[in-house]
């Protein structure tokens, strides 16, 4: 017989959490809106300053607030971010497993830019071209960090200028859930200079609004980027 355990009564936290949820959903907290103060909410919902923590900290790791160290707590706007570590949370059994990551980036990566492709307008590409320029200033494999700040920012900007909101939420995913294994690939020789060869072949799809192209560009990166997996796999 299937054993079913009792389900706990829900906290106190978690009722100041559905409430505040809710207004957010119904629109009587805007994006971008302060919530009151710890204090005032404590106040309001009757509980301790601590309950109100708890949950106005939980709200920021699932992204539907921010806060905002001395100044209080903000409703996120469709475009924020997402927390870096709620994508640490709700990945870390897999950051290490690297036929996965490298299959997820193939896939989530080579549409977005194809979308891009497909999407972009011009004025949107200068960023781009300024990342690319700085490049070479940060190329270091022994200090790998700098170098892939910019490829991440190079990453996220074309996720912005996709023209699809959900595909820009699954580059900041896999730019998060990526980036402990881009430090060691970024550490094996060579692969600094691919990444800048490749997207300037990526920008270059872009400015022609070329799909085709960009396909040959990131099934290229990719069949290469493969061959960088298997290096840091074998010292591993």
């Amino acid at each position: 017989m299937v054993q079913i355990k009792s389900v706990k009564r829900i906290t106190v936290t978690e009722q100041i959490m559905e409430q505040i949820v809710q207004l957010i959903r119904s629109g009587e907290l805007k994006p971008g809106q302060q919530l009151p103060n710890e204090r005032d909410l404590a106040e309001q919902f009757g509980v301790t300053r601590g309950r109100v923590r708890e949950a106005l900290r939980a709200l920021s790791l699932v992204g539907l607030i921010t806060i905002k160290s001395g100044e209080g707590s903000f409703v996120n706007r469709r475009q924020e971010p997402i927390p870096p570590e709620t994508i640490v949370w709700m990945f870390h059994h897999e950051l290490d497993n690297l036929d996965e990551v490298y299959a997820a980036r193939r896939l989530i990566e080579s549409e977005v830019y194809l979308t891009a492709a497909a999407h972009n307008e011009p004025q949107e590409l200068q960023p781009l071209h300024d990342i690319l320029s700085a490049l070479p200033a940060v190329l270091n494999p022994e200090e790998p960090e700098l170098f892939l700040d910019q490829l991440d920012r190079f990453d996220l900007h074309v996720g912005g200028i996709c023209g699809n909101r959900i595909y820009a939420k699954l580059m900041q995913t896999i730019v998060y859930l990526r980036r402990e294994t881009s430090i060691k690939l970024l550490r094996v020789p060579g692969a600094m200079e691919n990444s800048i060869q490749n997207r300037t072949v990526v920008l270059e799809a872009l400015e022609e609004s070329s799909v085709p192209k960009m396909k040959l560009a990131v099934d290229a990166f990719f069949d290469q980027s493969k061959q960088f997996y298997q290096h840091i796999g074998e010292s591993v």
